[in-house]
C-alpha cells in the first residue's frame, strides 16, 4: 500500500453495494469517498455540519477504477491532501482491498462556504494547520 497517505480509514462493504455484475457499484465509491474526506474533517475540527458557520461543499470529484472490488471486502482507504488552496481544498484518496491491491484512485476538491452568506470563505487558523498536516510528505 502507498505510504504517502497520511490518514487510513477502514470501510466495510455491504452486501446491497454490489451491482448485478457482482463488484462494488460506481456510486459506492464515491460514497466511500464522501465518508471518509466528511469523518475526516469532523473528527479533526474542521468541520460541523450541524452547527458550524462554515459548510464544505463539493466542486470536482475524479475517479479513476483500477481493479474490482465488491461485498464481502474491507476497503483500507488512504486520504491526503493534494492540493490546498485559499478557500478549496483537493483530498486524494486510494482504496485498496483486503489483499493489498490498489482499485480505485481519486480525488474531491471541497470549497469552504459561509453558511448565512453562501460566500467561499478563507482556510485559516486550526482548519488550515489540520489540513497542511495532511498534505503528501
Amino acid at each position: 500500500m502507498d505510504h504517502d497517505y497520511g490518514h487510513w480509514q477502514d470501510v466495510t462493504t455491504r452486501w446491497n453495494d454490489n451491482d448485478q455484475y457482482g463488484h462494488l457499484n460506481n456510486v459506492v465509491h464515491h460514497s466511500i469517498m464522501d465518508t471518509v474526506v466528511n469523518r475526516w474533517l469532523i473528527e479533526n475540527g474542521c468541520l460541523d455540519p450541524h452547527e458550524g458557520d462554515t459548510v464544505g461543499l463539493v466542486k470536482q470529484v475524479h475517479c479513476e477504477y483500477r481493479a474490482q472490488a465488491g461485498f464481502p471486502d474491507v476497503v483500507s482507504v488512504g486520504l491526503r491532501v493534494g492540493e490546498l488552496g485559499n478557500t478549496s481544498v483537493r483530498f486524494e484518496v486510494g482504496m485498496y482491498r483486503g489483499d493489498g491491491e490498489l482499485f480505485f484512485t481519486g480525488h474531491f476538491v471541497h470549497a469552504f462556504i459561509d453558511r448565512a452568506s453562501e460566500e467561499t470563505v478563507p482556510i485559516e487558523g486550526d482548519r488550515r494547520a489540520a489540513l497542511e498536516g495532511l498534505q503528501r510528505p
